[in-house]
């Protein structure tokens, strides 16, 4: 599990998060989940509150990965800000972003709702878009499940966003809190591993060079690294780049592939490889971004 896993593993366990969970579906009737940025299961399946339809179609392995394919797009849209998709079955969801610093660390997730009443029709529809899978939904279950869905205006669900946009708000700071006591809690010989990178990141280090420099075997070095930081040696040491890229991605004279090389990658494609899996964007639209706004 990477460290934004496992943060979020830790907010989901934490008292402020399963009371806020209770009152939220308590008020609201709709389930809620908080989700990690990548994610093989379906965040809302087996939540309190689950539409019973969506449960019919999570139990059926086709349209469970076209509803996984959903959750990808989702959450790659809502990484600025409150994202509302609405699946083939004409069901809509919800994510908004937790975000720890520039970085989205996971989402608030709900929904599971109908924008407009159901009708004889749109079931009709949501029979259709299954059995184009292979899968058969014309059963009096899934009608019955898809007649009892929620349905929320726009603009209530809306609404719900920006609740959950307050609440999420509050998880961010409380992974804040976490992270720094991490930090504190960390070994000696972390710190100081760290502080090497730091000052020699413009250089193609290795991870030999980094035990080496803390007196320690490749082996046992590998493993204290990656247990208290929450990614490999290499993860760290891309998203530090990164980091240090976005400053420099400020300043519009400098060319991206000078700030490629400024930063300590080799070269300009592993640059804009990586810059794009860690914030979900190129370098150049990072930069037209900031530019814009």
């Amino acid at each position: 599990m990477n460290g934004d896993g496992e943060m979020i593993e830790t907010l989901e366990h934490s008292p402020l998060y399963q009371g806020y969970q209770r009152a939220f579906t308590a008020t609201t009737g709709l389930p809620l989940a908080l989700r990690p940025v990548v994610t093989w299961q379906l965040p809302l399946h087996g939540r309190p509150a689950e539409n019973p339809f969506c449960a019919i179609t999570a139990e059926r392995s086709k349209t469970c990965a076209a509803c996984l394919q959903l959750q990808d797009r989702l959450a790659k849209s809502a990484t600025q800000g409150a994202c509302t998709m609405t699946c083939g079955y004409g069901l809509s969801e919800t994510a908004v972003p937790i975000r720890l610093g520039s970085q989205t660390i996971g989402y608030l997730q709900t929904g599971q709702v109908l924008l407009n009443r159901p009708t004889p029709a749109r079931f009709r529809q949501a029979v259709e878009e299954a059995r184009r899978m292979g899968v058969d939904l014309d059963t009096d279950k899934a009608r019955d499940a898809y007649f009892s869905t929620p349905v929320l205006s726009r603009q209530k669900l809306d609404s719900v966003a920006s609740l959950l946009g307050v609440f999420a708000d509050h998880l961010a700071i409380q992974s804040n809190q976490i992270a720094v006591q991490k930090a504190c809690a960390e070994p000696p010989v972390i710190t100081r591993a760290k502080r090497f990178i730091e000052e020699h990141h413009r250089e193609d280090i290795s991870l030999g060079q980094v035990a080496a420099s803390v007196h320690t075997s490749l082996f046992y070095f590998c493993k204290l690294f990656k247990r208290h930081t929450g990614v490999s040696f290499t993860e760290h040491v891309s998203r530090l780049r990164t980091e240090k890229a976005k400053k420099l991605l400020l300043n519009p004279n400098l060319r991206v592939s000078e700030i490629a090389y400024e930063v300590g990658f080799q070269s300009l494609t592993h640059f804009n490889r990586v810059f794009k899996r860690i914030l979900r964007e190129s370098p150049t639209e990072y930069r037209q971004r900031l530019q814009a706004a």
